[in-house]
């Protein structure tokens, strides 16, 4: 069930989550270079765990093997790292999960989607794990906990989307950030006028980046708790109010690149950073691939207001870790993640990688960069926080939107229609 208002506002004044988004699977999978150290024992079964990851791109990647190899050389577990690409794991994370011999411990969201498998009895109680997480704001732990009351997952960072750019190429052009839709819709204007295709997407083998779009204009214009109620299936999308979503949505159509349904989300960074669009909706992950010269030139400004009588949310995905309900050994499962939790092993992850994240310990010390401190106060500022379509709702309801808004996309005007056939794809899913 999502925190308060409140009590995320608490949690983001304390600290910070940090996020590249994380994903796990088993299957095409790389060792990575934290390999079981030759005497470490996991837990009392003194197994060897296994941690699945889709941590793929080169930076994260190579973090997260240098905190595997911490845990390892620390003389009190032994785990073994895969990882396993993005898209191949977000398909097939139910199949492991419910498969006969499932990885120990796995990477994946916070909230809803993790609940979601929680409650088909595929996760492990964590509860000891928390005992020793007092210091975590209780946004976090409402996040982690299922509901029987039970924790289920382990936090370990969080990140924010905007329209990231280059600030050299704002320069350039002689364009500055709007702050709301109308002066957006200028910008996009100006920099098609001077033959730049002003907004990136990217959705050849990642739809799912479209739901971002989705998401920031429902909670611009219909709110956070309306944003809620649909995804929990309170709401529908056949529903009068979405009209307006689309409408604003239409608007913003003409000036998205051409050709962005053809490749994927790494690939329309790659067009960003080259300046051949003025900008993309993306999360901070995005920047694990962009080269280390280009970072200091990175700058985003958050999503336009539509309505100002509409209190400002922002989306603020959390992601962490989770265990299987079957793991072989729980108590080294439980040990694992223990670690994970601490701030000597999110300060070394987030450091190690390209560092736009944010802890979840409020303990863990990282370097605060221009851009980490604007992020952090976007966040801080907002009245409400979102995670993202899927966290918000479970990964068998990201297909229904990944189907109907690249429909949209491609033939706007059908959208009574595409609405009604969401809507009916969306039951099936809440009826099991």
């Amino acid at each position: 069930m999502p925190p308060s208002p409140l009590s995320r506002r608490q949690l983001l004044a304390r600290a910070g989550l940090a996020g590249a988004a994380t994903f796990l699977g088993g299957c095409a999978t790389t060792a990575g270079s934290g390999s079981p150290a030759a005497t470490g024992a996991s837990g009392a079964a003194g197994r060897t765990l296994t941690l699945q990851s889709s941590l793929s791109a080169p930076p994260v990647k190579a973090a997260m093997e240098k905190v595997v190899a911490q845990f390892n050389n620390r003389g009190k577990g032994s785990v073994t790292l895969n990882t396993v690409a993005l898209e191949t794991f977000r398909v097939q994370l139910p199949t492991y999960l419910t498969s006969a011999n499932p990885p120990d411990v796995l990477s994946w969201y916070a909230g809803s989607v993790a609940q979601d498998y929680a409650a088909k009895g595929l996760l492990l109680d964590v509860s000891e794990v928390w005992k020793d997480l007092g210091d975590y704001p209780e946004s976090l732990r409402t996040l982690s906990t299922d509901a029987s009351g039970k924790q289920i997952f382990v936090p370990t960072n969080y990140y924010w989307w905007g329209f990231f750019y280059r600030r050299s190429n704002f320069a350039k052009w002689g364009v500055q950030p709007p702050r709301t839709w109308p002066e957006f819709l200028a910008l996009c204007e100006t920099l098609k006028g001077k033959g730049v295709d002003p907004i990136g997407i990217g959705l050849g083998d990642s739809p799912w980046v479209a739901s971002i779009w989705f998401d920031y204009l429902n909670i611009r214009i219909n709110g956070a708790a309306f944003h809620r109620e649909l995804l929990a299936g309170k709401q529908s999308f056949a529903s009068p109010k979405l009209k307006a979503v689309f409408d604003a949505w239409k608007q913003a159509l003409p000036y998205f690149d051409p050709k962005g349904k053809a490749y994927p989300f790494q690939e329309a960074t790659s067009k960003l950073l080259a300046g051949k669009t003025g900008m993309f909706l993306i999360g901070t992950f995005f920047a694990d691939t962009a080269p280390k010269d280009v970072l200091d030139d990175l700058d985003f400004f958050q999503f336009p207001i539509l309505d100002e009588s509409v209190p400002v949310a922002e989306e603020a995905p959390t992601d962490g870790f989770f265990a299987s309900a079957k793991a072989a050994d729980p108590a080294g499962a439980k040990q694992l993640l223990s670690y994970l939790a601490s701030p000597e092993a999110q300060a070394l992850f987030i450091t190690s990688g390209t560092g736009i994240l944010l802890p979840a310990s409020p303990k863990a010390k990282i370097p605060e960069t221009p851009l980490l401190a604007k992020g952090r106060a976007m966040l801080s500022a907002a009245k409400d926080l979102t995670q993202f379509f899927n966290r918000d709702s479970s990964d068998a309801l990201q297909p229904t939107a990944d189907t109907a808004l690249t429909r949209f996309i491609d033939k706007p005007g059908d959208i009574e229609a595409i609405l009604r056939e969401w809507q009916a794809s969306a039951e099936k899913v809440f009826k099991g």
